[in-house]
């Protein structure tokens, strides 16, 4: 499921009292989505490491009074009988066994021993496949079966709207849009390698060092993978910069456009970022009538996810009149 799915059927299912479960690859944003959902939501999230747990945690520590033994439920546990949230356990598979048997009764009864989990919390799990590369543990078939499981997968256009509203570096951006492919590539999972995750590592590099500069290529090596790496590099040398990007909102009507699709894609990256801070409104949409309609449908979807008043203006109303269709 593509992640805007996978939070439409979260949204829904943490209504329910059943467990979830989120396989997919790492980096993908799994417990990015689990919180997003909760922020919406207004609930509270407790981020559980399943692997770094004992079998015994759980429980938590026994303590004499009145002659008999209590147990002392661990304070990462919720307590409060009135507050609400999700209880996730990140990594749950890649816990030992006997760790994953200890949440027989809690994700089945909402209780482990003397404690009762609150009425308004909601048990979230997620974790790797076999398949991945990762150290993981095979699931009991008793405990898999109190989940509902959801399959994550990554999607380019989720990813995009996701990485405009984080600001993700214009250049990022505009590669991935070029090169989708490399958004996710796990064919050589050593070290640095594709996915949404060390790709918002690559932006925030980008930013750390005030531009992409060749004598840096061993940092996004170690990020992404040679491959990647190499490509990134050489759409950053060879694509339109800033200035002529600035250039052309200062004269929208007239300044000669962008002719290669790498340098389009640049431009498309480039004006949503720049409106976060500046009014371009104008300019944008007078490019709209410009750009090819795929391309101006794109830069409008990501204008409107940075401006509110961008889909006010007279040239954009215009745009979506004539291009309706497209943009739906």
């Amino acid at each position: 499921m593509r992640p805007s799915r996978i939070i439409e059927s979260l949204n829904s299912l943490v209504k329910t009292r059943w467990p979830i479960f989120l396989w997919g690859p790492p980096g993908v944003g799994k417990s990015s989505v689990v919180r997003q959902v909760a922020a919406e939501a207004g609930l509270e999230v407790r981020d559980v490491r399943a692997p770094l747990l004992d079998p015994t945690d759980l429980r938590g520590l026994p303590m004499v009074r009145d002659g008999r033994a209590h147990w002392c439920a661990p304070s990462f546990l919720p307590h409060d009988a009135e507050s609400t949230g999700l209880l996730f356990f990140d990594e749950l598979n890649a816990a030992p066994p006997l760790v994953q048997a200890s949440l027989y009764q809690l994700t089945l009864d909402r209780r482990i021993g003397e404690y009762v989990l609150p009425e308004g919390w909601r048990i979230v799990a997620a974790g790797n496949r076999s398949t991945d590369a990762s150290v993981v543990f095979r699931m009991p078939a008793a405990l898999a079966n109190r989940f509902i499981h959801l399959e994550f997968e990554t999607d380019f256009e989720d990813w995009r709207a996701w990485a405009t509203g984080r600001e993700v570096h214009p250049l990022v951006i505009g590669f991935l849009s070029l090169r989708r492919e490399l958004l996710f590539d796990m064919s050589k999972p050593e070290r640095g390698f594709p996915t949404p995750r060390s790709w918002e590592m690559v932006s925030d590099v980008v930013g750390s060092l005030g531009g992409v500069r060749a004598e840096d290529q061993a940092v996004y090596v170690g990020t992404v993978g040679e491959g990647a790496a190499i490509e990134f590099l050489s759409f950053c040398r060879n694509s339109i910069g800033e200035a002529e990007i600035r250039a052309i909102l200062a004269a929208p009507a007239s300044a000669p456009l962008p002719k290669g699709l790498a340098d389009q894609y640049a431009l498309v990256a480039y004006v949503p970022a720049i409106a976060r801070h500046e009014d371009v409104g104008e300019a944008a949409a007078t490019l709209l009538t410009r750009l090819k309609p795929e391309l101006a449908v794109l830069l409008l979807r990501q204008m409107l996810q940075v401006s509110r008043t961008f889909g006010r203006l007279q040239g954009v109303r215009k745009f979506m009149a004539k291009h309706g269709d497209l943009v739906l």
